[in-house]
């Protein structure tokens, strides 16, 4: 945070209000007032003044289309209305037409050559397309038809100066001078333009009249080490940067400028210092603060700072402001970087200690307790959200998904049908909760209307690769429609051939249609993939190879299983017996 980065805030806010002051200040009364070229009679005349009004009722009431259409139909009665292209450019400028825009106000200042509005709305138009000498050319014709306009005087500057005309740029900034005196976002703007020009010199000049107008100001000083450093005068930078702090020992920006110095000549442990100096800081403000830490964070892979030092500069905000609950934010979003999720959803938890009515902080628990895999926390805490925002339906999907983890199936079913009405057109979510309704379905025996759900789904979203391979699973285990199942797991497995899951489920399809060769390539192509510690998969490979003759090989992957933590009765069946128990489930 530099004082030169202040400084360039405020000359491009006060350049910023200069331009947006213009906007809409055209008042009815000056409208009507304004010259027309074309000879009417007196009903066009009345027409033309009706129409005009009703656009500028529409405009007011924020109809934008039907004030163009009355507009539109002004300049059919008059072309060369001035005014009504004027309204048009103004409308076409909130749609950000500015093409449209720029060409209506062109047309406008050849017909009306002395109208200030229009030529301030053109300039801010050539402005924001980057046409600064344009821009310029209007501010200096404003500049004529007011010579006593400051704020045309510092536009016209600060436009001169963007389109590289610095002599004229220059020439402006110091009549603005003459008549308000020394000014430091003139001073500031001169320094940069002469800079600009190749004349460190004068722009020195510039920071040592500011200082001399007022000596005890530090930011001044901060200005000139700036200066300094930049042109490699590190030995002088250092010693301006010392004085800011004789002068005023409990400045906190100084340490964020001398942080920057520190670490440009690679000595880290001092930049860190002073970083630390300005967060303890009394005088700074936490926003300045926090917006320091963003800056410096933004970037983690490459940041200057270890985890270590990043979490300390997060303990000294946290200390000054415990009840500043973007504190919690910062440390949750830290650790989630880190991948310590327990430790992120611990402070998001803090946050919601204190304030419940911040839905974004909610939303950002919830995904933890997923990622976590703590599916009773997200039915508890997902519940609870719902009560303070009832009709924000993915709350309700949460709690439908927590629900079917920990085997509350009518109940899923029951929070599915309560936060349907709140899906709107979000297509989605609307697949997300028939998805969730299939699940919850077929878990109770309701293979019917299960089967309906994933049809339903696979309408809307045909590429559905978890439907599609749920759908094609719970097919083969049940042994029907096996045909089907194998065109949809197929489809998977197209899609994404490097999936262990997708390939255990194509595989048992293929086992289940007695294709024992195939199902064999397509679950060690699982395994290889990543599937070698799922039990499951284990499961399944053996027996495919009890079905294939090697009985050997499918008891060791039978006994992999169990180790892996299947416990089921079918499993133990089969490795007391040694042989392959065909287990159809629900």
């Amino acid at each position: 945070m530099s004082y030169r980065k202040i400084a360039y805030l405020l000359l491009f806010g006060l350049m910023v209000t200069s331009c947006a002051t213009t906007k809409n200040e055209l008042t009815n009364s000056e409208v009507i007032s304004q010259p027309k070229e074309t000879l009417l009679s007196e009903d066009e005349q009345n027409e033309f003044e009706y129409l005009f009004i009703e656009g500028l009722k529409q405009k007011q009431l924020g109809n934008l289309s039907s004030a163009v259409s009355f507009f539109s139909r002004c300049l059919e009665i008059d072309p060369n209305s001035a005014v009504s292209m004027y309204e048009m450019a103004n409308l076409h400028y909130i749609n950000n037409d500015l093409t449209s825009a720029a060409l209506l106000l062109e047309k406008a200042n050849s017909i009306v050559t002395n109208n200030k509005w229009y030529k301030m709305l053109l300039a801010q138009i050539y402005q924001q397309r980057k046409q600064y000498r344009e821009a310029a050319l209007l501010y200096i014709e404003l500049c004529d038809m007011e010579p006593e306009n400051q704020e045309f005087l510092y536009s016209k500057a600060v436009l001169m100066s963007m389109a590289g005309d610095y002599q004229q740029a220059i020439d402006a900034y110091n009549l603005l001078e003459s008549e308000i005196g020394i000014n430091e976002q003139i001073s500031v703007a001169k320094q940069q333009v002469y800079m600009s020009m190749n004349l460190p010199q004068k722009a020195f000049e510039e920071i040592n009249l500011l200082i001399n107008s007022d000596p005890a100001n530090p930011e001044y000083y901060g200005l000139l080490a700036e200066y300094y450093q930049m042109q490699g005068d590190n030995e002088n930078a250092l010693k301006y940067f010392e004085k800011i702090l004789q002068i005023d020992p409990e400045n906190g920006i100084v340490h964020f400028s001398l942080a920057s110095y520190y670490t440009e000549a690679g000595d880290i442990l001092k930049a860190f210092d002073h970083i630390k100096k300005a967060y303890k800081n009394d005088e700074l403000d936490a926003d300045t603060k926090i917006q320091y830490y963003l800056m410096q964070t933004a970037d983690s892979e490459n940041s200057l700072w270890t985890n270590a030092q990043i979490e300390e500069l997060l303990d000294i905000l946290y200390e000054k402001y415990p009840d500043d609950n973007r504190m919690l934010t910062m440390y949750a979003e830290y650790f989630i970087r880190q991948n310590e999720l327990e430790k992120a959803r611990d402070n998001l938890r803090k946050f919601l200690e204190t304030d419940k009515s911040t839905y974004i902080i909610w939303q950002q628990l919830l995904y933890l307790e997923n990622d976590l895999q703590d599916y009773n926390s997200l039915y508890t805490e997902s519940k609870e959200a719902i009560e303070y925002f009832p009709n924000q339906a993915a709350l309700y999907a949460w709690n439908a998904v927590s629900a079917l983890q920990i085997e509350k199936y009518e109940e899923a079913l029951e929070i599915l049908e309560e936060g349907e009405s709140y899906i709107v057109d979000n297509q989605p979510l609307q697949i997300q909760f028939t998805t969730y309704k299939a699940e919850a379905n077929y878990k109770l025996n309701r293979v019917e209307q299960a089967f309906k759900a994933f049809d339903e789904v696979l309408e809307i979203n045909p590429d559905n690769y978890m439907v599609l391979n749920n759908y094609a699973y719970y097919l083969s285990i049940r042994g029907e429609n096996l045909e089907k199942a194998e065109r949809l797991s197929n489809q998977v497995v197209k899609a994404n051939p490097d999936n262990p899951t997708y390939l255990d489920t194509y595989a048992w399809v293929l086992f289940m249609r007695e294709e024992y060769s195939l199902a064999k390539f397509y679950m060690e192509t699982a395994i290889e993939n990543g599937g070698d510690e799922n039990s499951v998969l284990i499961e399944h490979y053996g027996d495919i190879l009890f079905m294939l003759g090697e009985k050997v090989k499918a008891m060791e992957n039978w006994k992999k299983a169990k180790e892996l933590g299947d416990e089921s009765e079918v499993l133990n069946q089969k490795i007391n017996e040694s042989r392959y128990i065909e287990s159809l489930q629900p």
